[in-house]
């Protein structure tokens, strides 16, 4: 399996963060290019990779880790994402008063999904503070825990198995439009910061 992360911000760093302290290779991308991650590259080790935004989305998996509003942009780096799956980190917020985004009503993670046809959606990664989601996830009380909501059983899969990978206690919320309802920024779920008991 092949991991790329989309975006250098509070989260995408965290995440590598995580790659590199389990020694697990992944590409990192940003709309800057490769040469602007090479400090991160150079402090975080060799499992982490910069490269050009084109090569990342070659990757089987990838974390969205990008603002929500540079979704689109994103997407149009090509018309196809058929077998890839999309782990969506996004949050759509408002600025002006950090607030839910008004989104008509749709879920952000379906919008998403819309932008990158042939997809595989996963949300997760989005709800816990970059800060936190860049500690280390176990300690002796247990491991600090990620939700996770697909509509994509084997995509539900693949994203667990990372998360485990990368040393979090994996929860399976069901399918986005109940699960993921509750993980968008707003929802119930947001920086609840859970830990499973060893």
């Amino acid at each position: 399996m092949t991991y790329a992360i989309i975006g250098s911000g509070a989260i995408g760093t965290a995440l590598a963060r995580q790659f590199a302290r389990t020694n697990t290779p992944v590409l990192i991308a940003n709309s800057r290019g490769p040469a602007s991650l090479a400090s991160l590259a150079q402090a975080l080790g060799s499992a982490v990779r910069p490269v050009a935004l084109w090569d990342a989305l070659q990757a089987e998996t990838i974390i969205l880790a990008v603002p929500f509003s540079a979704v689109e942009q994103v997407a149009a780096e090509t018309a196809d994402w058929s077998g890839r799956v999309v782990i969506d980190a996004t949050n759509a917020i408002n600025f002006t008063d950090f607030s839910p985004a008004d989104l008509g009503g749709r879920l952000s993670s379906d919008i998403v999904a819309a932008a990158l046809p042939g997809a595989a959606i996963v949300k997760a990664f989005n709800t816990l503070p970059a800060a936190i989601l860049a500690e280390e996830p176990g300690s002796d009380a247990g491991k600090r825990t990620i939700f996770h909501a697909s509509n994509n059983s084997q995509a539900s899969a693949v994203a667990a198995a990372l998360i485990a990978t990368l040393g979090y206690a994996p929860i399976n919320l069901g399918r986005i439009d109940e699960g993921g309802r509750l993980q968008q920024f707003g929802g119930a779920l947001m920086v609840h910061s859970l830990i499973k008991q060893a």
